[in-house]
């Protein structure tokens, strides 16, 4: 783990850099305690980076939760009484690892999941605008298209110059400045550029900043358009800090299916996030999804018990990790680190750091999610992989994150019973001479009843005095309804003088009386004809 730390720790710094904000504003849109996005954040990377088998997933609180976290903790009545459903959701998590449920991950879409990765870049562009020029209404982190300030995605960016920060808007555009100079010039200048990383200096460049213009009547920034991380004044107040479970409502049913819902929807997107990491990662490793829940189980109970936010893996640092070159799950446990000393002992220091600086670092990890290329890329792959792609990003650019891969999914499947349906057989003219058409049907490897209604319309439309052929040797797998379907036209078939040559492995008959005797099946049953 150790030997990449040349690359994981400038990673780390980064992804601390995209971490801090999103913790707290996902803390803010959750009407749960600051600190609480931070403890996440802490056991999201230190205690989940550790137990994961991912290299570059990172841990953490995800903005698709906020909205049920907002709703659970008045429906349970306070924020510890919600912390009992966040640790029953963890062990639920321990449930769905031991029971190896973490194979679901591995049946969505790749256009799915790359409509995913370009959905949230394209997300995080969007929410980013406003903060770069300073309007700072919706909290970081938020991914609906509907905001708690009452305005959408759009109308938030439509009302930027009434709401503009000149200073916010100045140091927005010199840290984006650097971030390009150092990745596009800089950093093929030689080792310094490398360890050093762009998002580190224009971190420092806008804290000097808003040092410096705080006098200034036109450049200075406000608080409110500051990281703003709690700072404690003494250790009895940073403990104070922590909340802890009650454990009295553990009998409340409405406690468990909160719980349930926390465990499957953090799971979902824990495992969709391992997915389109895997796919990002350049040294495409295969992240073990079972172990995964194991260890985002392990986390969300932890972080239950001492007062913090669910967890997830979260694809905004996962991706900021893997952009800035980070090799070993190292680099999330540092970033865990990060959090924990700088909460500890520079929170005045951080609450220095303009919002748009931070929004011209995340605007850079959004651009390199959802490069315009990429959508050229998709289109010529054909509809089939371009429809649930589009409709995934729509989806999530228009409402959510979950409510998009939904959307995308449903249309994924449509895609899937389409080419079903188009694919579960072959048919050939073979001769039309003599008055007899003389035509081979070949059904391919596995028929379900997805195909009943492929292969029925072709049977049907078969003409009076034809010869078929009718080809089973390639199919290992024939479902019972298709048999049926079979069976049925054999009977049919005797009226429109259609002759049936059947030709299996178990041997050739010529019209057979019963397709059902013939593979010897119960009612009911499917047959393998391998």
């Amino acid at each position: 783990m150790f030997k990449n730390i040349k690359n994981d720790l400038p990673a780390s710094i980064v992804v601390f850099f995209v971490a801090l904000p999103l913790c707290l504003g996902i803390a803010l849109a959750s009407g749960a305690p600051l600190f609480s996005g931070l403890i996440a954040g802490i056991v999201g990377g230190i205690v989940v980076g550790s137990l994961s088998g991912s290299k570059i997933g990172v841990g953490g609180p995800a903005a698709g939760l906020a909205a049920i976290v907002l709703t659970a903790i008045g429906t349970l009545g306070g924020y510890e009484n919600f912390l009992v459903a966040v640790v029953l959701g963890g062990a639920i998590q321990l449930i769905f690892g031991i029971l190896k449920a973490g194979i679901i991950g591995y049946y969505f879409p790749s256009s799915v999941i790359k409509g995913m990765l370009t959905g949230i870049g394209i997300i995080i562009i969007l929410k980013q605008i406003p903060h770069f020029f300073g309007y700072d209404a919706e909290p970081e982190g938020a991914d609906s298209f509907i905001e708690m300030s009452g305005e959408n995605t759009f109308s938030a960016i439509w009302h930027i110059f009434d709401n503009l920060i000149l200073g916010s808007m100045v140091i927005g555009f010199i840290a984006l400045g650097i971030l390009l100079l150092w990745s596009n010039v800089l950093i093929k200048k030689g080792k310094f550029f490398e360890i050093i990383q762009g998002p580190l200096v224009a971190v420092v460049v806008g804290i000097i900043f808003f040092v410096i213009t705080q006098s200034s009547e036109t450049l200075s920034i406000a608080e409110s358009h500051l990281v703003s991380v709690p700072v404690p004044d003494s250790f009895d107040s940073f403990i104070g800090q922590f909340s802890f479970p009650n454990f009295s409502v553990i009998t409340n049913p409405e406690v468990w299916v909160v719980a349930f819902t926390i465990a499957l929807v953090a799971s979902l997107e824990t495992l969709l996030c391992v997915e389109a990491t895997d796919k990002l990662d350049p040294d495409k490793n295969v992240t073990p999804t079972n172990r995964e829940l194991l260890a985002q189980g392990t986390g969300n109970i932890l972080s239950g018990l001492i007062g913090g936010l669910p967890i997830t893996q979260v694809i905004v640092r996962s991706s900021a990790n893997i952009q800035s070159g980070g090799k070993s799950k190292l680099s999330a446990i540092i970033h865990g680190f990060l959090l924990l000393i700088s909460v500890i002992l520079i929170p005045t220091l951080l609450n220095k750091i303009p919002l748009s600086v931070l929004a011209a670092i995340l605007l850079i990890v959004g651009y390199k999610l959802a490069k315009p290329a990429l959508f050229m890329k998709m289109y010529k792959l054909g509809w089939k992989q371009s429809v649930p792609f589009f409709v995934t990003v729509l989806g999530i650019v228009f409402t959510d994150l979950l409510v998009g891969i939904g959307l995308g999914l449903l249309v994924g499947i449509v895609v899937i019973l389409l080419k079903s349906y188009q694919n579960s057989h072959f048919l050939h003219i073979e001769d039309k001479s003599n008055g007899k058409h003389k035509i081979k049907m070949e059904l391919a490897e596995e028929v379900t009843f997805f195909n009943k209604g492929a292969i029925l319309k072709e049977l049907d439309s078969l003409p009076r005095e034809t010869y078929l052929e009718f080809d089973v040797r390639k199919t290992r797998y024939l479902d019972y309804d298709i048999i049926e379907i079979l069976d049925d036209f054999a009977f049919k078939a005797k009226e429109r003088n259609i002759d049936i040559k059947l030709i299996s492995k178990r041997g050739v008959v010529e019209n057979p009386p019963s397709f059902i005797e013939f593979f010897q099946l119960r009612p009911k049953s499917n047959i393998s004809l391998s």
